[in-house]
């Protein structure tokens, strides 16, 4: 009995330990993440696509297999971010082999594939090692299994609205100063990427994006 009354307080005992190491952690401070060295302020703030949402942006491309590793933590971001704030995205084109897959997601995007097709395609380069490589590649060989018709993909992706969402696109890439993917902007003014040497990885991006989506937030409150 007296063997079993030891155990039962020791349970007790570890029980309480363990509450209050969640209690101690959960009143940690948040970590500051310093503006200039963990991430960066745009010198000239540029307007967003999300009305009166905080805007988070995500630049990124399908060829970038950063940008595949990125997908999960993407995924954890939008899932944390509050009502107040709305997650974009943003092909970058560095070079000619992007192109095809920049005209790709805005066509998706205007043939409403955009929700089944983004994590799919990335699947489909990095993981299946598909060769997909121009659009009638992406056209033929991946976009007809979600229901695109190949001619009327090829067609909408080399039309005057998507030549204009690509102009855009690569004016907004300019203007963001972005040089390396992924990238992440915070309602036009702040730019999140990796940075090795100040350990910023992609755990670290989410968590200084959602620091200035509340930073946001409370300067849009305080501004009523």
């Amino acid at each position: 009995m007296l063997k079993y009354l030891l155990i039962v307080v020791a349970l007790l005992a570890t029980g309480a330990c363990s509450a209050d190491e969640k209690a101690a952690a959960a009143a940690a401070p948040e970590k500051q993440w310093q503006a200039g060295q963990d991430y960066f302020v745009l010198e000239t703030p540029q307007p967003t696509s999300t009305g009166d949402k905080i805007e988070v942006l995500e630049v990124f491309s399908y060829a970038c297999p950063h940008c595949a590793h990125f997908q999960p933590y993407a995924e954890e971001l939008k899932s944390k971010l509050p009502a107040n704030a709305q997650f974009v995205l943003l092909p970058a084109v560095f070079q000619a082999p992007w192109e095809p897959f920049a005209r790709a997601f805005y066509t998706a995007k205007s043939l409403g594939l955009l929700d089944k097709t983004h994590q799919a395609l990335f699947d489909a380069i990095h993981r299946d090692r598909l060769p997909l490589h121009t659009l009638d590649d992406l056209a033929n060989t991946f976009y007809k299994n979600y229901g695109a018709d190949p001619a009327n993909f090829i067609s909408t992706a080399t039309s005057f609205v998507v030549e204009g969402e690509m102009a855009h696109g690569n004016q907004l890439v300019h203007d963001y100063r972005i040089d390396a993917t992924p990238s992440l902007i915070i309602n036009g003014k702040y730019r999140v990427t990796g940075l090795a040497e100040r350990g910023v990885g992609f755990p670290e991006m989410v968590q200084i994006t959602l620091q200035l989506v509340k930073q946001e937030a409370a300067a849009k409150k305080a501004h009523k």
